[in-house]
This record gives C-alpha cells, structure tokens and sequence, in this order.
C-alpha cells in the first residue's frame, strides 16, 4: 500500500479519535443539587466568582469542570472525650453539612472538594471535645443534650462560614459511659423520680384533706344556720299548715282541735 495513503488513514484515525475525546470533555451534564466550577488553563486557572447551574453545559475541550454536591449531607463519627471529671465518654455524634452553593469557585480554590475531612470533621472534634469537657456525665446522659449540640454549632460556625460551609445541625446519636457509672446514674435517676412522685402523692392527700375540711365546714355553717331559724312559732305554723292539708283530703278521719303538744291538733284514724 501506498505510505501516503496508510499515513492518511493514520491521521484520519487518530484525528477521529481526538474528536471523540474533545467532544466528550466538551458536553457536560451538571445534576440536580449539584454545581460546576470551570478551570481555564489558559485563561486565568478556576473562575472563584462563578459557579454553573444544574443542566447541559458547553466548554472548550482543553477545560476542565469540576462538579460538586452542594445538597445536605450526613457524616457520622464516633468520638472518645473526657467529661469534667475526667470520666472517659464514648459519644457517636451525626454532622449534617453542605458547601455554599454560591461559593464552590473559593471552596475549590482555597480548601478542595475534601473539605469534610480537611475542615469540617477536625472542627467538630475539637468542638465537641471542648463542650462536653464542661458537663458531668449524669448531664451528657440525660439532660443537656439539646444544649450541647447547640453549643458545638454555635463554636464552629465563624470557621466554617470563613471557608463558604453550613453545618446544619450537629446530632449526638448516642452517649456510651462506663457500666458502674451508667447503673449509678439510672439508680440516682430512678430515686428522685420515686422522690418526686412520693412528694406529688402527699401534695394530692393534703389537698384531699383540705378540701373534706372545707366541705365538712360548709356542712357545719348549713346547720347552724337551718337550726338558728326554725323557732317554735314557725314549727307550729308548719304543723297547722299540715293539719289543714291532711283535713282536705278524702280520707275519714278525726281531728281533735288543740289536744296535741304546744296546742296542735292531732289526727285520728286514716281509713279510707
């Protein structure tokens, strides 16, 4: 075969190849929640100020898109710490973060897409380190999770704003102490609820008490009361108004006109 021709079909080849890898590097789909940064090698390196939107991008094949994950995310990490007396803690923590979306360009310039390991963990370790040192391990156990975590947040925030992260939240999952302390402290725990439940019974009992006083009380002054105002004039009216009544009805009967006591009547018989 004529060199020429197989150099022509060489050239041909390679340039088919070449063509297919340019067009390659050249068309690129970004997903959803995720951003692209562009490095220009011949024209200024990483664009800081300019990150792409999700969908289909066009770039020179000689360019280079680095595309990151800018939705929530979730590590977990297990941490040994000291508490305030010393007492060795095992806590497994779960740190929910995301990059800045806007800001990919200086996180990818200064930091890198490793900024989980460079950045985030190291400063949640030291944080949390740094907060749970000030709790008993009774608090860390039962009561002060909620404030702790706010705490760690609140302590990593400036750093991480510095290098365009959001932590989210900080979650302690889990706090492992030692068994004799963990029994001690379920021990101590269970008696001031018997203590608080015992107090809550006798507070119930008092108020019963006070409350069969008052009504008792009530019952009294309802007596005293009736019995000040029925006389011996308002009885004897009450007992004619009786006679009167007894006399109208159709029964036979006899009535003795002031044979009884104090001058009432009395009535004899009833048959019908």
């Amino acid at each position: 075969m004529d060199p020429r021709k197989v150099l022509l079909v060489i050239v041909i080849v390679f340039g088919v190849i070449f063509s297919i890898v340019a067009m390659s590097s050249m068309f690129i789909t970004i997903e959803a929640g995720h951003r692209g940064v562009l490095f220009r090698p011949f024209g200024g390196g990483i664009q800081v100020d300019e990150s792409y939107q999700p969908g289909f991008q066009v770039i020179a094949p000689w360019n280079t898109m680095y595309v990151y994950d800018v939705r929530l995310q979730e590590q977990a990490e297990v941490m040994d710490v000291l508490s305030n007396n010393g007492l060795s803690i095992k806590v497994d923590i779960s740190v929910r973060y995301k990059p800045m979306d806007e800001m990919i360009g200086y996180i990818h310039n200064t930091v890198g897409s490793d900024f989980l390991a460079k950045i985030i963990i190291p400063e949640v370790r030291s944080a949390t380190r740094k907060v749970i040192g000030k709790y008993t391990p009774e608090q860390l156990y039962s009561s002060k999770r909620e404030v702790i975590q706010s705490e760690i947040i609140e302590s990593t925030k400036d750093i991480l704003n510095k290098n365009h992260l959001l932590l989210d939240a900080i979650l302690i999952r889990s706090v492992e102490l030692p068994l004799t302390i963990r029994e001690a402290i379920e021990r101590k725990l269970k008696q001031e609820q018997e203590s608080q439940e015992y107090a809550f019974r006798i507070e119930k009992e008092t108020k019963e008490a006070e409350r069969k006083r008052i009504e008792a009380k009530g019952i009294q002054d309802f007596q005293t009361i009736v019995s000040e105002g029925i006389s011996d004039k308002l009885l004897k009216w009450k007992g004619i108004e009786a006679t009167q009544d007894l006399a109208k009805s159709p029964n036979a009967k006899v009535v003795v006109i002031g044979s009884g006591k104090d001058g009432l009547p009395i009535i004899l018989g009833g048959d019908k």
